[in-house]
Order: structure tokens, then sequence, then C-alpha cells
């Protein structure tokens, strides 16, 4: 049979790739198209000496203190596809396969040590620094998806902060990082790291040449070391999908905005808005993040599928933001398929209330080009607010009701 579809497309634009003196991340989370995606916030924290936090199929020892946090996650699991931390750091993953061979045991997954990256750095290579310790010492492994039948890979990681962003790629415990300083980058399911290595794991190269993949000799390219001879069907998918982000990104070089990120994210001509049989676009992030410590971050998530359908709505981190539960999934406790043993053994509804007026409403006769175009007109005039309101040209409202706010609209706007 043939696998599924797969995909995932990360994006950063840094001055002088944007228009203005922002750095502006972006990225799709690719995955089953049932599979529901829930927007999360989660308050700093601090925690006892010796506590332990439990993630998606194992326990870690917990830090003392932890980040505020907002997360697009697949309901299910612990961790995050995506998310941004209140210092400004944005991190999305990748699944990629590599000659390293996945491990069946349950570790930490992708999305776990998204979370971890965000909840316990505070910049971009603070975050690069937890994620490959943890990497080291606890491994990654576990089912990335909901269903009793194995499914599992390696990651690809974009960390991004107001100054700078770094691609960090996994082979195992193995992995090697990049520094990107200015311009345009994407990454997607594929290994992309040449010779641009700025940091590495301490026994990468010995490992490499040790099994015969590397000579020791010249210069030595992560990618072309580690991918693999006979790559999944859905990494060679993945080729026509990088090369398609990556002219989208160069034809907007020096022009880069959120609305232009987001229209990135919709393109389905590249295939990076997917929408297969088994695959879709699940949930979409784009974030502004200025250069001036003095300005507000910005965040928008759909929380819905399929950005060319769905509204991008903002998330500002403030002393009054809360929690939004028209984008949380039910919660199931100790009775969900994924905490009991045998693990995904039945099926339970993660729909949350937006999630369902999103679905009806573009199920229902009434759906169509209409609903679309107003609902982009007012996502339009948002945006322009949001960019007004960074220039200081006007104030801005009640931050920390915006996000709630305008899923609260979208609903009712649904409805």
């Amino acid at each position: 049979m043939a696998e599924p579809p797969l995909s995932c497309d990360c994006f950063v634009s840094l001055p002088p790739g944007s228009k203005e003196d922002y750095v502006i991340f972006g990225k799709n989370s690719d995955r089953p198209r049932d599979e529901v995606q829930e927007v999360v916030f989660y308050p700093a924290s601090s925690h006892a000496p010796g506590s332990m936090v439990e993630c998606t199929y194992i326990s870690i020892p917990q830090a003392e203190h932890t980040h505020a946090v907002v997360l697009s996650r697949p309901a299910w699991l612990w961790g995050a596809e995506m998310g941004a931390n209140e210092h400004g750091v944005c991190i999305g993953n990748e699944a990629v396969w590599t000659k390293e061979p996945v491990d069946p045991e349950e570790a930490l997954l992708g999305m776990d040590l998204v979370r971890l990256g965000l909840e316990r750095g505070d910049s971009a290579r603070a975050a690069l620094n937890v994620i490959t310790g943890l990497l080291e010492q606890h491994g990654q492994g576990g089912a990335c998806r909901e269903t009793p039948e194995p499914f599992s890979y390696h990651n690809t990681f974009l960390l991004v902060d107001r100054q700078e962003a770094w691609v960090l790629e996994t082979a195992g415990k193995l992995w090697a990082a990049q520094k990107v300083t200015e311009g345009v980058k994407n990454i997607s399911n594929q290994l992309t790291i040449g010779t641009e290595i700025c940091v590495e794991h301490a026994e990468l190269r010995a490992v490499a040449q040790a099994q015969g993949w590397w000579s020791g000799e010249g210069d030595f390219s992560f990618s072309a070391v580690f991918s693999p001879d006979d790559p999944p069907a859905r990494m060679e998918m993945a080729k026509k999908r990088y090369m398609g982000g990556t002219a989208l990104l160069q034809q907007h070089n020096g022009s880069v905005t959120a609305e232009v990120m987001m229209s990135i994210l919709r393109d389905k001509a590249s295939g990076i808005c997917m929408d297969s049989e088994g695959f879709c676009t699940t949930g979409s992030m784009v974030s502004i993040l200025p250069r001036n410590p003095d300005m507000p971050c910005v965040h928008f998530f759909t929380a819905t599928p399929d950005p060319s359908r769905s509204v991008f709505k903002p998330f500002i981190f403030s002393e009054s933001v809360r929690s939004v539960s028209m984008v949380m999934s039910p919660q199931y406790g100790p009775d969900d398929p994924v905490r009991t043993q045998p693990r995904f053994q039945h099926q339970v509804d993660r729909k949350h209330e937006l999630y369902k007026a999103h679905e009806t409403a573009l199920t229902s006769p009434d759906a169509g080009v209409s609903l679309q175009e107003t609902m982009r007109y007012l996502e339009s005039q948002c945006l322009e607010e949001i960019e007004a309101m960074l220039r200081g040209e006007i104030q801005g409202q009640e931050l920390g009701d915006l996000f709630f706010d305008c899923v609260d609209a979208e609903i009712k706007f649904y409805q």
C-alpha cells in the first residue's frame, strides 16, 4: 500500500527579508485529516525541586520554572506542533527519516520537545540547548498519531526569536544545527543542513565514521551523510513542496509580512496547504516578532483545518491573557485512549466548539465563496489594526481578550 502523504512546512523571514523590522514565523501542521488541533495557553509556573512532568508517553524531571506558552497541538498529546512563549520564542517541528533507525520504544515525541523548548528556553538558542540536552538524555520515539498502527519518525525544528533563527535537525539522539541571522529560510520533511553546521552533537562525526557513512575526510555535510539511501515516499514527495516553499519565499524576499506569510501557508498549488484523502493542514500559525523589545509579539492561530478556509486570530501575551475554552478539546483523564494500555484501542470525540462551528459552516448549503470572502475581509481588517498598533499609530485594545474576542466573533458568525 502506498504510504499516506505526510508533510509540514516551517518558514521564517528575518530582515532584510521582511518588509518591516520584524522577524516573521509561519508553520502549517499537516496531520491525519480527522485529527483535531487545539490552541491552549499555560501561564508561567514555579515547580517544586525534584518534581516530575508527565509528557505524552514518559515522565521526566520538571524545570523549577516554566515560561508562559501558547500552543497549537493535536488534542490527544501533551506536546505541540508549534507555539510561542512569553519571550518571543517560536518553535515548529517536521517529520524526517534518516539512516539512524527510529527507536520503537516510547520516549519523547518531537512535539513534546517543542513544548519543552518553549517552556524552558528564553531565546531560540536557549531552547535549542534545552531540546538537544533532553534528546541526548531521553531520546525520541513513540507513536506519532492516534492509531494502534505504529508510526514514528525523527524530527527537525525551526526555532526563532526576535533576533535570529536556528534550524535543528536530528537523527536519533544525534543532531546538527545551523544559525540563520538574515533573509528567508524554510524547512520541510527532509534534511537540509549541509556543511553550514554551527553546533553539533559531540559524537556526530565519530558515529558517522564508525557506521561507514563518512570517510572522515573532506567537508562534512549532515544532510548528505544522514539522509537515507532509500527514503520513504513521503520524503520524496516533500522535495517538490520544499522547493515550492523556497520559491514563494524568494518571490517575496524583502517584502515579507504576516499577510504574505499567511498567503504562503494557504498556497495549494505548491502542496504547502495540504488537502489529500488522508492528510490535511489541521492547524496553522503565523507570528510577528518585532526586533524592538518594547513592542509586543503577535501570534496568529487558526485552530481549524485548511488555512485557505480558516481565519487567523491574534494572540498577544499580557498580564490579563486567559485560556479560551472554545478552542480547547474535551478532556478524558485516565480513560483517554492515549493513557490506557494498550493504547489507542478506541476513539473519542476531541472536537472543540470552534472546530464544530467551522465544520458545520463549511458543509452547509450556504457555505461558500461569500462566507470566505467575509471572513477574509475581517481578517485583513484585524491585520491592518495590528500593524497600525505596532507602528504606534493606534492604541491597542485590552490585549488579553484579543484572541478570545476573535474566536467568539468567528463562532457567532458561523452560527
